[in-house]
């Protein structure tokens, strides 16, 4: 294996946290990888894994050696997607992963558009609420809403998610508007859990931000869900835009506190550091990019 290649395949083990899954990823076996790993540290003279009982951990040394691979893999990448890259169609297939009401409100509709452009290029949706280890689930590009934690990942912010704080005339006429955040405690909310947990509403009024946990009789990690409960008078929820677009629009939901605004959640396509990103993958971002960009609950805002 040469040297460029045993520097990805510790990229892998490192995103991973795991010789098997690298393994899988490279397309070898685990003592390969092992082998291969152990060498390294051994051309270098130092210590770059710490093997525990907890998994796997960097050293000092392998946390440098790690950063100064994924940049040089990342330059070296480049290079060869301007030298060679541009010069036929892209084509293959690209595996996205992305949420469920999302792609299928406002990415599928536009897939003509898409095709009509890169007629050799076959999207595969991975569709989730969570976030999927793009590495150890062979994921080309995430579609991620929310601010971002993983730093092993590349990211692009190609758009902005307005939320709204919204519930249905019925509900309001039973139980009134809520005036400011701190009356939500009085009101039944439906809320959106993320990883296990409630996601917090947060408001902005001026500079003031406002965090809010919302507590109701209905929880979902499914936004259509959150959607669904609100149009049936469930209670209040603070949602996406592009979400509640058509009944705000046509009176089957209503804002709410209008005067404590919602903070923006930025929109990324995020990719796993220290790889190529091949031109099918590029395009389709910058298709997305395109698209959101015309969007009035998803164009590019600063970030908050």
């Amino acid at each position: 294996m040469d040297r460029f290649a045993v520097m990805q395949l510790f990229v892998w083990v490192v995103e991973t946290g795991s010789f098997s899954k690298a393994g899988k990823t490279a397309g070898v076996g685990q003592p390969a990888v092992s082998k291969q790993i152990a060498a390294l540290e051994q051309r270098l003279g130092v210590q770059l894994l710490r093997r525990t009982s907890r998994g796997l951990g960097l050293t000092a040394a392998g946390r440098d050696y790690y950063e100064s691979t994924v940049r040089l893999l990342g330059e070296l990448q480049a290079a060869e997607a301007r030298v060679g890259g541009n010069h036929s169609a892209p084509e293959g297939v690209v595996r996205v992963a992305i949420s469920a009401g999302f792609g299928r409100m406002y990415v599928v509709p536009r897939l003509p558009e898409f095709f009509a452009r890169y007629p050799g290029i076959t999207l595969d949706f991975g569709v989730s609420e969570r976030h999927v280890n793009l590495v150890e689930d062979g994921i080309d590009v995430a579609i991620r809403i929310g601010r971002l934690a993983d730093s092993t990942l590349s990211a692009r912010r190609i758009g902005s998610v307005d939320l709204v704080t919204v519930a249905s005339p019925a509900y309001l006429e039973r139980h009134g508007e809520p005036r400011s955040p701190g009356e939500l405690a009085h009101h039944a909310c439906v809320t959106f859990v993320f990883d296990g947990k409630p996601r917090p509403w947060e408001f902005r009024r001026g500079e003031q931000t406002v965090t809010f946990t919302p507590h109701g009789p209905v929880l979902s990690n499914d936004a259509e869900y959150i959607r669904a409960a609100v149009l049936a008078g469930v209670g209040v929820a603070q949602a996406a835009g592009w979400l509640f677009a058509a009944e705000v629009a046509s009176g089957a939901a209503v804002r709410v506190l209008a005067d404590d605004r919602p903070v923006y959640h930025p929109l990324h396509a995020v990719v796993a550091s220290g790889r190529r990103v091949p031109r099918r993958v590029k395009v389709f971002v910058d298709f997305l990019a395109e698209l959101f960009a015309d969007h009035p609950s998803l164009r590019l805002h600063a970030a908050e």
